[in-house]
């Protein structure tokens, strides 16, 4: 782009856009620019410059309090997990996008649903009750630090108009004081925005109002919705470039006339097992996924495949997770799970099944799901109507709608891993963990049989249907708990699945009976980021950055997609712009056309994984690598 938060915005003294469309573009770079200003400004009130890395929770918590923020432990939870080491400025624009700051008018929405008598004040105990039970539970300490302010108590009750009054004006105080800084500094003021390569200034050491403790979170499902990008695609036109490399590669139009996965001849004969899963999108844009161990008896062929999982559809149109693209990595382990040793991983295609079929000596193998992330991507698109969950018959009875009963059949089928039509404790507790974060225990279970219908000690899907319906009618009908329950699953407010992929694994062995058990849930990142990079290295074309031998971009491309990964042999730190605008018919797992990637010394990282967007048509991958000085 021409022009972006680093560049200069058109002043108000000048003519107006001639056309509707120029003004709306001109008025959304004026608000891009702000969101960036905002974001330097909390970002600089805690380091010294925005190259550096937040490198604690502690200082996610400060710097997204100084942006008008106020995060749960929770949220923090959600962005800096056991496997996050850094987080840069890039990242911190990112989760900024998300987590959108309060309005007065959703506080005072949700703290009337307390107001009894509708007169501005609500009894401690309820608001106990209602903070520490609902929702995102808070702490019996955090209700205390919101309970004992100043000026918000009177009698016993909490005073919420006036609390938040007091919220509001802490939150735009704060973020006033930061924008005034930045604009004091001369040495911060001209930076440029995203991963640039500014000086260091010291920071301003003078105080800040301190941000109000947390406050009630909305457990809507929308509240979460991803308005931004994923990256920030307004990248400065004043960057400079110390040397570029560029690849194209013209693909041809995936017909699946001659497929490449092929079965073994007499298959039928070989001994099967099925496990199902699912992709499932989270809040910052990563995948996590369902994970197994398989093991093998003795040495024996295996036919290997993965492919989404055929759900329900309406008639006449085509489910949105059918045509992401599912791959499945083999490790075998060696003497424990964490010496784990890549193998093969299903790379051969047959329309929308991936597979692999080759000798696997016995032992145990883990297999790790991936997917590019090219197709399954957050919803940008409002939701014109809200499907209706539960409703009362002509006596007041509460029962779940068709609609809302049809998608958890389809949640039964996809948790149903093993696909006998019941559900075990394991399997449920895969749901709960997805939905809830917690598990449930042997006592809790046994109450559950001892309630609903099951067979042979695990849930029937009427029994299931009967939970839910419980469930509903324990909150009074009230469907916030319901929705919150679905948008886990990935499903939106017309109970449509688009946030997530189940799919299911076949696999034939020829000499022995395979087994295979859904061991644990994560993020598709970490260890499988760095098998990604591993067989890319092995299987892809490389090219030097010209005049930086210790820069290598390899490349990988088979009739499916291109995953893209960049190796850093020096021991500093590279910022690489990376440009794919003149790529056509193409879709990147970044979501945006340019970008900056951050790649540690001596390390790979994975750049991007790019597809086309109408598999009928030819498509062109064309990027740009560019070191920037």
């Amino acid at each position: 782009m021409a022009s972006g938060p680093g560049s200069d915005a058109a002043s108000p003294s000048q003519k107006p856009m001639p056309s509707e469309s120029a003004r709306t573009k001109k008025h959304t770079l004026t608000e891009e620019k702000l969101f960036y200003m905002n974001c330097r400004a909390a970002y600089l009130t805690v380091f010294k410059s925005s190259l550096e890395n937040i490198v604690s929770k502690e200082q996610l918590y400060l710097a997204l309090q100084h942006a008008g923020r106020n995060p749960s432990q929770k949220t923090i939870n959600k962005y800096w997990t056991p496997q996050t080491a850094k987080l840069n400025f890039d990242d911190f624009c990112i989760i900024l996008r998300k987590e959108k700051p309060t309005s007065k008018a959703e506080l005072l929405k949700s703290f009337r649903q307390l107001d009894i008598n509708d007169d501005g004040y609500i009894l401690h105990d309820d608001l106990y009750k209602f903070l520490t039970k609902r929702g995102e539970k808070m702490t019996r300490e955090e209700v205390n630090a919101i309970i004992n302010l100043a000026d918000v108590n009177a009698d016993g009750k909490f005073d919420y108009v006036k609390f938040c009054k007091l919220y509001m004006t802490t939150n735009e105080q704060c973020l006033k004081t930061t924008l005034e800084k930045l604009e004091a500094d001369s040495k911060l003021r001209p930076q440029q925005f995203g991963s640039h390569v500014e000086g260091s200034p010291e920071r301003d050491a003078s105080p800040l109002p301190k941000p109000s403790p947390r406050i009630l979170r909305k457990t809507d499902p929308e509240s979460f919705s991803n308005k931004g990008d994923t990256r920030n695609p307004l990248l400065s036109s004043s960057r400079k470039f110390k040397t570029s490399v560029s690849l194209t590669v013209t693909m041809s139009a995936n017909s699946n006339q001659n497929p490449k996965l092929t079965e073994p001849s007499l298959l039928k004969d070989w001994q099967c097992v099925q496990s199902k899963g699912c992709f499932f999108l989270e809040e910052d844009g990563k995948i996590i996924s369902h994970q197994y161990k398989m093991h093998l008896a003795e040495k024996s062929m295996v036919y290997l495949t993965i492919k989404p999982l055929n759900l329900s559809q309406v008639e006449g149109k085509s489910s949105p997770w059918l045509s992401v693209d599912t791959t499945l990595y083999i490790l075998m382990e060696h003497e424990s799970p964490t010496n784990l040793q890549p193998v093969y991983f299903t790379e051969l295609r047959n329309r929308e099944v991936f597979g692999w079929t080759g000798e696997l000596g016995p032992g145990i193998y883990w297999l790790i799901p991936s997917t590019t992330g090219c197709k399954l991507k957050k919803e940008t698109k409002p939701v014109a109507e809200e499907a209706l969950l539960v409703s009362r018959d002509e006596t007041g009875e509460l029962f779940l709608t068709k609609e809302f009963r049809s998608a958890l059949s389809d949640i039964f089928e996809v948790i149903d891993l093993d696909g006998n039509g019941l559900l075990s404790l394991e399997e449920y507790n895969f749901f709960e963990l997805r939905a809830s974060g917690e598990k449930c225990d042997e006592d809790a279970w046994a109450v559950c049989r001892e309630n609903f219908e099951t067979k042979k000690n695990e849930l029937t899907r009427k029994g299931f249907m009967e939970l839910n319906l419980m469930e509903a009618n324990d909150r009074g009908g009230d469907p916030r708990d319901l929705w919150v329950i679905l948008h886990s699953m990935g499903y939106n407010r017309a109970l449509k699945l688009t946030q997530a992929c189940p799919f299911v694994i076949d696999i034939h062995a020829e000499k022995c009976k395979p087994r295979i058990k859904a061991v644990r849930m994560e993020t598709c990142s970490g260890q499988l980021e760095k098998i990604i990079c591993k067989f890319v290295l092995n299987k892809g074309s490389a090219k030097l950055m010209d005049g930086y031998e210790n820069i290598i971009v390899y490349t990988y491309n088979n009739d499916s997609w291109i995953t893209s990964v960049i190796e850093n042999k020096s021991d500093n730190k590279l910022n690489i712009h990376v440009n794919n605008e003149l790529s056509k018919n193409c879709v990147n797992s970044r979501g945006v056309n340019t970008y900056v990637v951050e790649v540690a010394p001596r390390s790979t990282t994975v750049c991007q994984h790019a597809m086309p967007m109408n598999e009928r048509q030819e498509w062109t991958y064309h990027c740009v690598y560019s070191l920037i000085s």
